[in-house]
């Protein structure tokens, strides 16, 4: 296929999300003092969510482009990221990750692929990159409502 006929719509809007969500991630982490990076509400810390969200796009992206598909757990520690300078340094470990991933993409067919995971099941990488996306969206929402209550946002402004 020519260059000019390849199509990468689909893995445009793929990288634009991933890329839209780590940099809101990157916002959450700029907002927050060393101090209230993992102060806890309840059982829920911004900066814990911060990280897990960056951990399940690390271990995805990393996953799909070296065939390690470790957990990022132990090196993402709050106790290794203890302030939001580190974090943002982890963030952008993320994604030059994501970008690497993406730049193997080179058209929308290659979505189609079906890849091996971890568990032994197999699925599409359209359908990885959708769960991915959204397992990491309901971090970052948990990281973004845990860092309006501690910012003292008015609960009038959730929507339920």
């Amino acid at each position: 296929m020519e260059a000019s006929t390849v199509s990468r719509t689909d893995v445009q809007l793929l990288d634009r999300e991933f890329s839209s969500l780590i940099e809101g991630l990157r916002s959450l982490t700029n907002a927050l003092t060393p101090e209230s990076l993992y102060r806890e509400v309840g059982s829920l810390s911004v900066g814990l969510n911060i990280l897990k969200c960056a951990g399940v796009l690390e271990q995805a992206f990393g996953g799909l482009t070296t065939n390690l598909w470790d957990d990022p757990f132990e090196w993402t520690l709050p106790e290794t990221l203890s302030t939001p300078e580190l974090v943002l340094e982890y963030l952008a470990e993320v994604d030059r990750t994501k970008v690497r991933a993406f730049s193997s993409l080179v058209e929308d067919s290659t979505l189609n692929k079906v890849i091996a995971l971890p568990s032994g099941e197999s699925c599409s990488l359209f359908e990885f990159m959708i769960t991915t996306l959204q397992r990491a969206s309901v971090l970052y929402g948990e990281a973004n409502a845990t860092l309006k209550i501690l910012s003292g946002v008015s609960g009038s402004g959730f929507i339920i």
